[in-house]
């Protein structure tokens, strides 16, 4: 066995557990949103930079594109942000001010160790994975694969963990497609397995009508039963698509190796655990990471 092979799908899903709060940072650290406010944004919530940070790798991109490739948020809550985002700033504004903001907040979070050979050492693992992406038919992996890599060894770090991210994201979203499941029907079926409550996932914008039409057409499908609960089926349904997630998303972590994939693993685990010490991140997400 090639020691690609041994890089199984438990391992393809830790990986995600563990790069994904240290991506997170720049949607919830005080330093983002002070980067954000010095480029306009409004930060009496975080809709606004989120919106921005997120979508600036495709650049002036409309509504439509936008919602397409975030999916899970109601078109008419994408559309309250996108296009006037590149309004308040254009998107090389909003690229340069996304570096800054988790330049600032890894500092405060990791103060000393970002000069260190641990950080060093997981930025060139890291982004060694993420050279390894395949990008076809992945709009934001690709997005941000484009992007020039900054200098310094944390901010390569951050980088590369965004374009594995959005890569395990873009699969993600064709893991749902395959499974008939639309944006809000996908929001839906995984709050009926306890992936979070549903109180979590109204901040995709749906309303209550939208929300539950969608749990009519899952109760039609015998994916939920009559109190909203998945059915057998419908868990068995939401298991394939975790388990076509972390498929899909195995690539790059096949081309770095089972020994180098375990080492990075072993560099992040510090690092995940100082993130959500810090409480900058929320305790539920409409990710369902450790859940599912």
């Amino acid at each position: 066995m090639s020691e690609s092979a041994e890089v199984g799908p438990g391992r393809v899903r830790q990986m995600w557990h563990l790069i994904e709060p240290l991506h997170a940072v720049l949607y919830y650290a005080p330093e983002a949103f002070e980067e954000a406010a010095g480029l306009g944004f409004r930060t009496d919530e975080r809709w606004p930079s989120y919106f921005a940070w997120r979508a600036a790798p495709l650049g002036t991109a409309g509504p439509t594109r936008v919602a397409s490739a975030f999916y899970s948020f109601n078109p008419d809550m994408v559309a309250e942000h996108v296009p006037a985002a590149w309004g308040t700033a254009a998107p090389d504004a909003v690229l340069a001010g996304r570096l800054r903001s988790v330049d600032r907040a890894y500092r405060t979070l990791f103060g000393e160790r970002l000069g260190g050979p641990e950080f060093a050492e997981a930025a060139e693992l890291a982004r060694r994975a993420a050279e390894a992406v395949n990008a076809e038919g992945r709009p934001l992996a690709a997005a941000n694969a484009e992007l020039p890599w900054p200098q310094a060894p944390h901010l390569v770090f951050w980088q590369a963990a965004t374009v594995l991210r959005e890569h395990r994201g873009d699969g993600h979203l064709a893991a749902l497609l395959a499974a008939g499941l639309d944006p809000v029907e996908a929001l839906v079926s995984f709050a009926a397995v306890g992936a979070a409550s549903t109180q979590t996932f109204t901040s995709r914008g749906w309303s209550q009508d939208q929300w539950d039409a969608a749990r009519e057409r899952l109760a039609a499908r015998g994916l939920l039963d009559g109190t909203g609960s998945a059915t057998e089926d419908g868990k068995a349904l939401r298991a394939e698509v975790e388990e076509r997630t972390d498929e899909l998303a195995a690539a790059p972590w096949r081309t770095l190796g089972a020994a180098d994939t375990a080492r990075l693993s072993d560099l992040l685990g510090p690092l995940w655990v100082d993130v959500l010490g810090s409480g900058l991140l929320p305790s539920e997400t409409t990710l369902g990471i450790g859940k599912v």
